[in-house]
């Protein structure tokens, strides 16, 4: 298992984080977003979805649990934060094995739907706008993925 830590000094460099992973990111990904709330997640989601392409505003899909945006390919993005001790089939596993690529927010509520590869991403606010992403990579493609963002 590969790992990488970047940190960010603020959102603007986070966007642009993000930015680059979508646009290294390849259809069926799987990434798991962890951090403490505030922590960054969803800005971080932003810039993947730029990278993709996407060109609605992004926002955090805590009410809706998945929003699916739609850029080079699908994006569905899912908050997981509401699903705590649940364990119910919303049909997510299902997505993760379409053509599109998965973030999935508060990622240790749905544990069970967690795929074989993946790329784990643990966000860790520092100081007022300042961040440290690790970056864990599952898989070999998670690999080739931290190469091309490094």
């Amino acid at each position: 298992m590969k790992h990488l830590e970047v940190c960010t000094e603020n959102l603007k460099q986070t966007h642009e984080l993000g930015e680059k992973i979508g646009r290294a990111a390849v259809r069926n990904m799987v990434f798991l977003l962890d951090g403490d709330l505030g922590a960054g997640k969803t800005t971080l989601t932003q810039g993947i979805a730029r990278g993709l392409g996407v060109r609605r505003n992004v926002t955090s899909p805590t009410f809706t649990i998945l929003k699916v945006y739609q850029g080079r390919m699908p994006l569905y993005h899912i908050d997981a934060y509401r699903l705590e001790g649940t364990v119910q089939d919303l049909g997510f596993d299902e997505l993760m094995e379409d053509e599109g690529l998965t973030v999935i927010e508060w990622s240790q509520y749905v544990s069970y739907l967690i795929p074989e590869e993946y790329m784990k991403i643990t966000i860790t606010l520092l100081e007022e706008d300042s961040r440290k992403f690790v970056f864990e990579a599952c898989g070999a493609q998670y690999e080739k993925l931290l190469e091309d963002i490094a």
